[in-house]
């Protein structure tokens, strides 16, 4: 997964220097939440994309679409069900080495990832400031 605060700091980088970018991607603090990005022309927008498939029991699978579950088993993991990183950002002059390094650097360390879930949960995220506003409004 993605660490927020890091994630949250490279926002601005990756949106300013990509013309489009578009995707959903998995934070480290929301195991259940699928996240959507979408930006364009330097505004980003970050918005709840619903559960992920591994978050959900079994039973509730059929009330998915079926594109959304072949989504789901073409990334699935034995670890991590369908969470995973879907990000695609597109431009001119477009250095994807250094967007690549960039996202890299916001993944969890080895050590984080080993730290678990609930060490996950205690870490600040920006991010929520965002998204606890969508869901309460």
């Amino acid at each position: 997964p993605l660490h927020p605060a890091r994630l949250f700091e490279a926002v601005d980088e990756l949106v300013v220097e990509s013309v489009r970018s578009r995707g959903r991607f998995w934070l480290a603090t929301r195991p259940g939440q699928l996240l959507a990005w979408d930006a364009v022309a330097g505004i980003v927008s970050v918005e709840d994309g619903g559960p992920w498939l591994a978050a959900l029991p079994e039973a509730a699978w059929d009330m998915v679409s079926p594109a959304r579950r072949l989504a789901a088993a073409l990334d699935w993991d034995d670890e991590h069900g369908d969470r995973v990183q879907h990000l695609v950002f597109t431009g001119p002059d477009l250095d994807s080495a250094r967007f690549r390094a960039l996202l890299d650097s916001c993944l969890l360390t080895e050590e984080e990832e080993a730290a678990g879930p609930d060490a996950w949960a205690s870490y600040d995220d920006p991010f929520a400031l965002i998204l606890n506003v969508k869901e309460h409004a």
